[in-house]
C-alpha cells in the first residue's frame, strides 16, 4: 500500500501566514513551509553524516547540523515563493556539544545520541539509577543527554557551555539561551514533577556549575532571526518524537504512535500526570504547550533503518526501496531470527553493551530470507514497547498511528500488525516531526489559537489489519525474546599502549 497524497489540513482558522518548520534530524534536516488554509507550500532537504566510529563512538561536526537547517530552510521558502510569519525548530534530542557562549564556536564535535562512550560516566553512578529515575524518569543509560555532557566535561573540555544541540542551534539563529520542556526532558537533569532543573541530578552528574538554558514551553516566541532572509520570530521549539507525536494527535491517554526512522519510537501519552513506567519504559514529557504539560511513556528501538542500511552495506540489498521485493520472494524467515541490536537493545531491555545477533542460518538462507528476519526483529522490540506501554497503562493501547520513512514497507507494516495483533494506521503525513513543530510555531504566534486548531488533521493512508493468529504470533515472539535471552555478553576490550 503506498500512502495516499497527503493534504495537511488542519482545523484551523487563519493565522498571519505561512510557518517555516524545520525538523533537524540524525541523518539531515527537513523544511516545509506550511500554509493553514493550502497545507505545505515548499519544502526542501539537506543532508547530514554523522561519523560512525569503533567502539560505539557516533559524532557529527555542528557546523554540518547548522548548515543542514540553513540550506534546507532556504530552499523550502524558495520553493513557496512567499514569505513566513514564523518559524518553528525540531531537534534530535540527546545529541551534545560543548561551546563558546560569546562567539557561539563550537569547542568540540557533536556527541550523537547513539553514541556509547559514557557507558563510563554511568558505570560510576551506578549506585544512584534508582534516585535518578525516580527524579527525572529517565534510566541512567549514556543514551541520554547528561552522561554525555559528564564525558565531555571529564575528557573534552571545562571551557564553555555544554548544552543539547538544539540550545546552540537556537543561539545561533537568535542569540537566545534556552530549551524547550520536552528537550530539557531528555538530558536526565530535569525534575519531571516540577519541569525545573534538578540540582540533585546536576550534582550527581558534576554538572552543578554549568550555565544552564532556560527551560521554556514549546509555543514560546524566543527571538527573531534573519538566517533565513527577512527577520522572522521562532515561536515554536520541539524535540523530534514529541514533535511527531503531536502531528498524529496522539493527545488521549492510552493512543501512541511509533515513528520508524534511524531508530523506531514508540511513545504513549499519559496526559497530565507522569506515570513512572514499571516495564522499562522511559517517563518523560510530551510538551508542555500553553502553559499546561503533557507527559507520555517512551521506548525505543536503536536501530531500524540504520539496521536496513547495514544490510546494504553488505550488498545483501540496494536500499529500503528493496525489502518488499525481496522479502516477497520466500514466504516467510526460513527458521532465520535476526536481533538487530547493532547499536544494543534500548526499552525494555537497557543493554546497550549486547550486540545483534542472526541465528538458525543455512545453506538454503537466501537475502529474503534475510529481510524478512530483519523486518520481524524490528517488528517483536516494538512489540515489547507496546506491551510495556499497556502494563504501565493498565491496559491495551487503543490506537498505535505510525510514521517514518520505513513506513512505506508494506512488508514491515504487515509484519507489525501480524506480531501486535492490532492495527496498524499509516500516516498519509510525510514529515510528521516538522508538521508537529510548524504546529508549536503557530501556537507561539498566535495566541488565540487552540491545539486543537493547530494540528493537522489525521487521516491514514493505509491500515494494515493482522492476518495470523494471535498464537501464532505468540509463538514468533517467544522465538524472538528467546534469541534475545542468548546473546552473549561482550567480552572486556583489550587494552593496548599507544
Amino acid at each position: 500500500m503506498q500512502p495516499a497524497e497527503p493534504r495537511h489540513r488542519t482545523t484551523a482558522r487563519p493565522t498571519t501566514g505561512p510557518v517555516l518548520a524545520v525538523d533537524q534530524g540524525t541523518s539531515g534536516t527537513k523544511a516545509l513551509v506550511i500554509c493553514p488554509e493550502r497545507g505545505v507550500i515548499g519544502s526542501g532537504a539537506a543532508p547530514v553524516r554523522p561519523r560512525y566510529l569503533s567502539g560505539g563512538l557516533v559524532e557529527v561536526d555542528p557546523a554540518a547540523l547548522l548548515a543542514s537547517v540553513l540550506d534546507a530552510g532556504r530552499q523550502a521558502l524558495a520553493a513557496a515563493g512567499e514569505p513566513v510569519a514564523a518559524v518553528g525548530l525540531a531537534n534530535q534530542g540527546e545529541t551534545v556539544l560543548a561551546w563558546d557562549p560569546v562567539t557561539g564556536h563550537p569547542l568540540t564535535d557533536a556527541l550523537v545520541w547513539q553514541d556509547r562512550r559514557a557507558e563510563t560516566v554511568c558505570a560510576d553512578l551506578a549506585s544512584h539509577a534508582g534516585l535518578l529515575r525516580e527524579l527525572t524518569g529517565l534510566p541512567l543509560d549514556p543514551y541520554f543527554a547528561a552522561p554525555k555532557m559528564a564525558w565531555i566535561r571529564r575528557h573534552l573540555t571545562r571551557e564553555g557551555t555544554v548544552t543539547t544541540s538544539d540550545v546552540w542551534l537556537i543561539h545561533q539563529l537568535t542569540g537566545a539561551f534556552v530549551t524547550d520542556a520536552a528537550t530539557a526532558g531528555r538530558t536526565q537533569l530535569l525534575d519531571l514533577d516540577r519541569v525545573e532543573w534538578s540540582p540533585k541530578a546536576l550534582d550527581l552528574f558534576g554538572l552543578s556549575d554549568e550555565r544552564l538554558p532556560q527551560v521554556v514551553d514549546a509555543d514560546t516566541t524566543v527571538g527573531t532571526t534573519t538566517a533565513f532572509g527577512a527577520e522572522i520570530p521562532l515561536t515554536g521549539l520541539l524535540v523530534d518524537q514529541q514533535a511527531a507525536l503531536l502531528a498524529q494527535r496522539v493527545t488521549e491517554p492510552s493512543t501512541a504512535k511509533c515513528t520508524y526512522g534511524t531508530g523506531a519510537f514508540l511513545l504513549a501519552q499519559t496526559g497530565t500526570r507522569p506515570r513512572r513506567g514499571t516495564g522499562g519504559l522511559v517517563s518523560c514529557v510530551a510538551w508542555r504547550l500553553r502553559g499546561r504539560t503533557s507527559y507520555c511513556l517512551d521506548g525505543q528501538v536503536y536501530t531500524a533503518a540504520s539496521a536496513v542500511r547495514w544490510l546494504s552495506d553488505l550488498n545483501v540489498i540496494g536500499g529500503p526501496e528493496d525489502l518488499d521485493p525481496v522479502g516477497a520472494t520466500v514466504a516467510d524467515t526460513g527458521g532465520v531470527t535476526f536481533v538487530p541490536a547493532l547499536a544494543g537493545l534500548a526499552a525494555p531491555w537497557w543493554r546497550g553493551d549486547l550486540r545483534g545477533s542472526l541465528t538458525g542460518l543455512g545453506l538454503d538462507t537466501t537475502a529474503g530470507h534475510l529481510v524478512r528476519a530483519l523486518c520481524e526483529g524490528i517488528a517483536a522490540q516494538v512489540v515489547e514497547l507496546a506491551a510495556a506501554a499497556a502494563a504501565d497503562l493498565g491496559g491495551p493501547l487503543t490506537v498505535l498511528r505510525v510514521d517514518g520513512g520505513l513506513t512505506r514497507s508494506a512488508l514491515l507494516m504487515q509484519t507489525q500488525a501480524d506480531l501486535l495483533q492490532r492495527p496498524i494506521e499509516v500516516s498519509a503525513l510525510p514529515d510528521v516531526t516538522a508538521l508537529g513543530v510548524g504546529a508549536a510555531a503557530r501556537l507561539g504566534l498566535d495566541p488565540g489559537l487552540t491545539v486543537e486548531q493547530a494540528v493537522p488533521v489525521w487521516e491514514p493512508a493505509a491500515v494494515y489489519e493482522p492476518r495470523i493468529t494471535a498464537d501464532e504470533a505468540a509463538e514468533r515472539l517467544a522465538g524472538f525474546r528467546s534469541a534475545v535471552a542468548a546473546l552473549p555478553a561482550p567480552t572486556p576490550p583489550t587494552t593496548s599502549h599507544h
